[in-house]
């Protein structure tokens, strides 16, 4: 027992150590003030000259920091540019919802990478990005654009950005709700809808300030249902919240009781927890009309009948066919957080 201990402290020592980052230890590439370039400079004489072929404008140049390239900073009309042909198919549901993004925002502030190719400019990384700013009728886009046309086939280096799951939204959201709140303390929670996108995200970004392995994905169907942003002052709001964060809270350790005794009956699947909680969900089978926005009942009376149906979970009850459903449908990122 006692080297399995050992054993088990040693690998999360070893854990701890491979996620450190460390930064290096030598220093490369430019200082910042000799980066700027004019946009007349001599090395990208070609690149200027295209962009202006094609009724674009150049607004600034500078060296790459890291390899000194030379990359120029223009903007290009959408007519102008286009993806590269070998990119992932185009999600209409993305462009729209990122174009609703961008106009709530108030700015397009992330350029294009472009590089020349099949007669007009290609961009690798921004195809989504490009079909938004057509959807939005704008007409010209901010584009960096390289020399390096074997960009143009690098899509995968430049999408390496790890992807947002529910904890990284739900902590930046919490983060950001927080220091609001002390910033802007007679502003309420509703002017920011657009900031926090769902007022899902505030309640389980608290979850997991308090506990950080908490599994949010698995209530998130939930709160989608009854959470909703407040009128009240963002301190007040957020007060609020953590009421009904330690309430989840309370709900969820009863629900890693009843996975326990499930696992002991012989389930392992990795779906245990969400079929747990979309069996004790209590708006699960609720209907709404098309357009309403109300909840179909407040969070706290949600919060009270899912604590409930926790308490008298009978876990006699759960079925294999029943872990095959949840299977089958996606039992989204509730397990690996």
């Amino acid at each position: 027992m006692a080297a399995k201990k050992r054993a088990k402290a040693t690998r999360k020592k070893s854990g701890a150590a491979r996620k450190r980052l460390t930064p290096a230890k030598e220093k490369r590439g430019l200082e910042a003030a000799s980066a700027p370039l004019a946009p007349d400079a001599e090395q990208l004489a070609d690149l200027v000259a295209a962009v202006r072929a094609a009724g674009g404008a150049p607004a600034g140049a500078y060296l790459d920091p890291l390899s000194s390239h030379a990359l120029l900073l223009a903007l290009l009309p959408l007519e102008a540019i286009e993806p590269t042909p070998f990119q992932r198919d185009l999600s209409p549901t993305h462009v729209k919802r990122l174009a609703q993004k961008i106009l709530e925002s108030g700015a397009f502030l992330d350029p294009v990478i472009a590089v020349r190719g099949g007669g007009r400019f290609w961009t690798p990384n921004g195809r989504h990005r490009l079909a938004a700013a057509k959807l939005l009728g704008m007409r010209a886009i901010t584009a960096l654009v390289s020399a390096d046309e074997a960009l143009a086939y690098k899509i995968l280096a430049l999408n390496t950005e790890k992807a947002h799951n529910t904890k990284d939204r739900s902590l930046e959201v919490i983060r950001m709700a927080q220091a609001l709140a002390a910033a802007q303390p007679r502003a309420n929670e509703a002017q920011f809808a657009a900031e926090f996108e769902l007022p899902a995200f505030l309640t389980l970004g608290l979850c997991y300030q308090q506990q950080p392995r908490f599994a949010g994905g698995a209530y998130l169907s939930f709160l989608r249902r009854v959470d909703r942003f407040s009128d009240k002052s963002l301190p007040a709001a957020l007060r609020e919240r953590e009421g009904y964060a330690a309430r989840l809270l309370e709900i969820d350790a009863r629900v890693k009781e009843v996975v326990a005794l499930l696992q002991e009956r012989g389930f392992q699947s990795p779906y245990l927890r969400t079929l747990v909680v979309a069996r004790i969900n209590p708006v699960r089978f609720v209907k709404q009309k098309k357009g309403e926005t109300a909840p179909p009942m407040p969070i706290g009376a949600a919060l009270t009948r899912m604590a409930a149906s926790a308490k008298k979970f009978d876990p006699g009850s759960v079925r294999e066919r029943e872990l095959a459903l949840v299977a089958a449908v996606g039992g989204g990122d509730s397990e690996a957080e």
